[in-house]
């Protein structure tokens, strides 16, 4: 009998012409002791699954049982942590979790609640931060607390629901070890969401997709027959390893691609921006086109930020050197906190230059302007517009000089060529994260500006999604050829995307540590990444550098109380929300 079965169950949401079905058919088998990893795309109802394994909601038809009995309803035997912490604010790390802990075993001793609370708080390294509140933790600290909480109740299965998604690449890692040393120190059955592929490689017996809904059901499973531990690093030159990535990958991307659907029947006006020499400026594009300025398109001169402080100055980024060629895409890549945003948004004009200068086609960045299209992690539309709508904005404001016909046929283009051929007249409110995304890009590709900056445009998605939105990314910039810079800690987006790999040291004072050529053949699709027999080592370069930058720190807990206490000494500094605010009003 297998300690966890799922047998045909179907859920669905809504009533009549209004119904969807979310899962159909699942069948799931999970032994004591195993750890298996669900990986979909968002929206294809992974958070339905684990919750109707939790209890928390009914299927339709079909059944799940638990140690032989059905599950109707909520129970300690099976803890769960969310995406979201869910924690009392107003409670300390310690009287977070013993509040479940005095639910669970109220008959149990003070002395031994207490012991039993600090047990949990020590596995997950947060001996340091007991007496703290939510509102003093980082992203990754909050995330510590729900684990333990979780653990704490002694739960004899633990359902994981993409407890690691919101959080940044060298966070995420630290608590991808700690959940792979409690896995086998507990010897819990767990069962965990998860949009990533690799950590679900590095944590799982068994890998199993769940393909896009409505109607979502399990692909075939994938076993680990990788030894553990498992090291990250070792495992970038596991064959095995790479074996199951790519296939993982493939199915992924097969069943991804299936479900989506791209409209290539719209076709660009011969019309130019206001932002580029007058068309029929024939010697002055000749004499750009021979110019060696071509190489130093975009040049960084000693850039440097330094925000005050109630301790003093902070110098953010120190003094930052970069030379870029027309039409090259650099990738700007360190940990999260470590000044590569304050260098693009320094670029688009939406952060002061506090010493050094940056010049673009021969002119001093001096503000922002149309000329450098941005993409946010959030892309900011405003909520009552359609995305043609919100693309067109920024159309009608390069394009003065064309037709209404001729700027609309610029907005239906890209928002085609991003795949929301049938949702352009959908309100921005209406749309999913994925999708408001597309509108981002649709709109800064729209403004045919000379610089494209792109930070972290898809660190708000799944990695699935962010797959699919790299393509399109990677098809639409083949078209155009903008110059770009891309701000990103993910390894492969990095690879993918560029021909050059900036990699930025560790702030505060950071500038920049080593640069590596990326000598891989164009156009790139993450198949023929995986594929291709170099890429691997370049992934090794890169993992390599962000390893050797962690080292730096003492421990891992380290870099989140001082990125913490950083953030507060920088109240300053723009926010993602007001830097694409400002941008808004400039263009």
């Amino acid at each position: 009998m297998a300690f966890c079965e799922i047998k045909n169950l179907c859920k669905s949401y809504g009533e009549g012409s209004n119904k969807t079905a979310v899962l159909n058919d699942i069948n799931l088998s999970i032994e004591e002791g195993e750890f298996v990893a669900i990986v979909g795309f968002s929206g294809s109802g992974k958070t339905t699954l684990v919750s109707a394994l939790a209890g928390l909601l009914e299927g339709d038809s079909g059944e799940i049982l638990f140690k032989g009995k059905p599950v109707t309803g909520p129970s300690p035997e099976r803890g769960i942590v969310f995406q979201s912490y869910s924690l009392m604010p107003w409670l300390t790390v310690f009287d977070n979790i013993a509040l479940a802990v005095d639910q669970v075993f109220c008959s149990w001793p003070k002395s031994k609640r207490k012991a039993h609370v600090q047990k949990y708080i020590d596995m997950v390294s947060l001996s340091h931060a007991t007496d703290r509140r939510p509102a003093e933790l980082s992203g990754g600290m909050r995330q510590r607390v729900s684990v333990a909480r979780a653990l704490a109740m002694q739960p004899e299965m633990l359902l994981l629901d993409e407890p690691l998604s919101a959080l940044d690449a060298l966070t995420r890692a630290n608590l991808q070890d700690e959940l792979n040393i409690i896995s086998q120190k507990e010897k819990k059955t767990i069962l965990l969401i998860t949009n990533d592929v690799d950590e679900a490689i590095l944590l799982a017996d068994r890998v199993i997709p769940l393909n896009p809904g409505p109607k979502a059901s399990l692909g075939p499973e994938f076993v680990i027959n990788i030894p553990r531990p498992r090291d990250r690093t070792a495992m970038n030159h596991d064959e095995e390893f790479k074996f199951l990535r790519k296939e993982i990958t493939s199915y992924l991307m097969k069943v991804g691609m299936e479900a989506a659907g791209n409209d290539d029947s719209k076709t660009l006006p011969d019309l130019q921006p206001n932002t580029s020499f007058p068309p029929n400026d024939a010697a002055k594009q000749a004499a750009l086109a021979t110019s060696p300025a071509l190489n130093k398109y975009v040049e960084f001169s000693q850039v440097t930020k330094i925000y005050p402080t109630p301790k003093g100055p902070l110098t953010v980024v120190d003094e930052f050197d970069l030379k870029m060629k027309k039409g090259e895409f650099i990738s700007l890549i360190d940990h999260s906190g470590c000044g590569k945003s304050t260098v693009l948004s320094m670029v688009a004009g939406l952060n002061d230059i506090s010493g050094g200068g940056i010049i673009l086609d021969g002119k001093e960045v001096t503000g922002a302007g149309p000329d450098r299209g941005v993409v946010f992690q959030a892309p900011s539309l405003f909520p009552w517009l359609t995305a043609k709508e919100n693309v067109k904005l920024g159309v009608e404001r390069v394009y003065p000089h064309g037709t209404k016909k001729e700027r609309d046929e610029i907005v239906e283009y890209y928002l085609s060529r991003v795949g929301l051929a049938d949702s352009m007249d959908k309100k921005a409110a209406e749309l999913s994260n994925g999708m408001k995304q597309r509108v981002g890009i649709a709109r800064a590709f729209a403004l045919s500006p000379k610089l494209l900056l792109l930070d972290e445009p898809f660190g708000m998605l799944d990695s699935l999604t962010r797959w699919e939105l790299q393509e399109v990314l990677m098809e639409v910039w083949k078209r155009t050829q903008v110059t770009a810079i891309c701000v990103t800690h993910d390894v492969d987006e990095a690879i993918l995307l560029a021909d050059r790999v900036v990699m930025m040291t560790n702030g505060p004072n950071a500038k920049v540590g080593k640069i590596l050529e990326v000598d891989l053949p164009r156009p790139r699709t993450r198949k023929q990444l995986l594929e291709h027999p170099d890429y691997y080592r370049l992934r090794e370069e890169l993992l390599t550098f962000l390893a050797d930058c962690d080292k730096e720190h003492d421990d891992s807990d380290t870099p989140e109380p001082q990125e913490k206490e950083i953030s507060q000494e920088t109240d300053s500094a723009p926010t993602a929300q007001s830097q694409e605010d400002r941008l808004a009003v400039n263009a």
